[in-house]
């Protein structure tokens, strides 16, 4: 068949009306739960996953699938109004997303998000429906020395995420890092760091890191605040939610490099949205001719990392579907509703499957013109939550409302009630670490990465018997360690020009 038979029958198989409800349920399931903070996606489609098994495989993968790119919609609807991530790669978004809340233009934020979404998740499925064969061929020739090289690239790249000093930064990145290792060692299953405490065999959760950090420490930090100002009914009408030029001249090209990092990072199984996310605020705030604006309500600080995480969402597609590869957690649950089925994921599966594959694809489509339909006109709803007193809405609505969702989310993940504490645990962590000025982000990121850079430094010295020298022989890994090199003396020049000057 040829490519463009290919897409007609995606779309014969996509318009159907038993997938296209299917498709409604799963994104308006996705945005809805997704709003939840701590929720997230693994939660949801944990959840919801028995209720595809008495579906038919296509309709059962479009239902994950709308559940997984709807989740990253709704997620920034926490993240802007209430400094909350819906999910792990939302919480970039709180950066810059719920200052502009504070300043009146959480409308605006709620707006702008939606489009770079859109805008991304767009990128994502025509690379997806362009380059599947070849971009998963490019991403499976990278060893574990490309992955780590990749990785740390990363770690670096995420301290020079927040304001303030480097030397904060990559001490939080360390302290992610350290957090990351609690639990059993990948290869040899001996537990390490965990004072013996048998909760913490598997490690720290990280959903009850993330909204430890971000959550709940900023209901602490809201403590007492009780003379907040109201908000002005005129910000939530659909005139104060419309951009102004310069907001729509600042958001383009970081929706372009946006869209195109997450696409890159979507295809390599073990990075997905959230690293995406992260890497592409890193580099906004990088050639960004104002990087003082990040931090304080930058539109480019929104635009950049929902675009990524939306355009990853996509093209994690491709590893999973075309190589049977699955990247995360979350595509692993994919793979299981095919096998489910009696379908074997894999290069084959674009021939033997071609409705099944196309049709899946196909339907991002309509699941993200769906999506768009659905959370423009909800705006003005969660705006207008803001419009309540402060005074009335904290501590009892507010702190009770916030807490509430944080421990469901958190609990309902592994049901353990040891998570419920380290969430709290992690909120007086992060409050304390606000008082003291280190940046939280780069300390998520490092928890992220940290494994997953331990198992392929591991793995790459085993395969070259102890020889450091494969990071450098290896041309992919040798350029980014070069470019890992140049960051992180670009990030200390700001203060070494500060010291030269006081000493001048």
């Amino acid at each position: 068949m040829s490519y463009l038979d290919n897409v007609l029958l995606g779309l014969e198989t996509a318009l159907s009306w038993y997938n296209l409800l299917w498709c409604f349920v799963g994104v308006f399931l996705g945005t809805l739960l997704g709003v939840i903070p701590g929720i997230g996606v693994l939660a949801a489609i944990s959840m919801l996953f028995p209720l595809t098994f008495q579906l038919e495989p296509t309709a059962a993968l479009i239902m994950l699938a709308g559940i997984w790119y709807g989740t990253s919609y709704g997620g920034n609807t926490a993240s802007i109004l209430l400094n909350v991530p819906g999910s792990p790669s939302n919480a970039i978004t709180c950066l810059d997303g719920y200052p502009m809340t504070k300043q009146g233009r959480g409308g605006i934020a709620l707006l702008m998000t939606t489009v770079a979404s859109f805008v991304g998740g767009s990128v994502g499925i025509i690379l997806l429906m362009a380059f599947a064969g070849t971009i998963s061929a490019y991403a499976l020739n990278f060893s574990s020395a490309e992955y780590f090289s990749l990785m740390l690239l990363g770690l670096v790249a995420a301290s020079n995420i927040s304001n303030g000093s480097i030397v904060k930064s990559l001490i939080m990145v360390a302290l992610g890092v350290l957090f990351g290792l609690v639990g059993s060692d990948i290869y040899t299953g001996a537990r390490r760091f965990d004072f013996g405490v048998l909760d913490l065999a598997d490690g720290i959760n990280l959903i009850a890191l993330a909204m430890g950090l971000f959550g709940v420490s900023e209901v602490i930090a809201s403590i007492g605040k009780v003379n907040g100002k109201d908000v002005d009914p005129k910000s939530v009408s659909l005139s104060a939610m419309k951009p102004t030029r310069d907001d729509m001249r600042r958001s383009w090209m970081p929706m372009v490099r946006g869209s195109s990092i997450g696409s890159f990072f979507g295809t390599l199984p073990g990075t997905g949205p959230s690293i995406a996310a992260f890497m592409a605020y890193a580099i906004e705030k990088r050639v960004a001719k104002q990087p003082e604006r990040f931090g304080k309500g930058a539109i480019e600080g929104i635009m950049a990392p929902e675009s990524a995480n939306n355009a990853a969402d996509q093209t994690s597609f491709i590893p999973t579907l075309a190589l049977g590869i699955p990247g995360s957690a979350t595509m692993a649950l994919m793979l299981g509703a095919l096998m489910i089925h009696g379908i074997a994921p894999g290069p084959q599966l674009m021939t033997e499957q071609p409705s099944l594959f196309w049709g899946l694809v196909m339907s991002f489509w309509i699941g993200n013109v769906l999506l768009v339909i659905l959370n423009v006109p909800l705006i003005g709803v969660w705006v207008r939550l803001l419009m309540v007193p402060y005074n009335w809405l904290f501590p009892a609505g507010f702190l009770s409302a916030v807490l509430m969702f944080i421990c469901i989310g958190t609990y309902s993940v592994n049901n353990s009630a040891f998570d419920v504490l380290l969430v709290m645990a992690f909120g007086g962590l992060g409050y304390a670490l606000r008082v003291l000025g280190f940046p939280p982000a780069p300390m998520l990121l490092g928890f992220v990465l940290g494994p997953m850079m331990e198992e392929h430094f591991r793995r790459a010295m085993l395969l070259s018997r102890g020889d450091f020298a494969t990071f450098i022989d290896r041309p992919i890994s040798a350029v980014v360690l070069g470019f890992t090199l140049l960051i992180l003396l670009w990030g200390f020049k700001p203060m070494l020009m500060r010291k030269r000057s006081t000493s001048a």
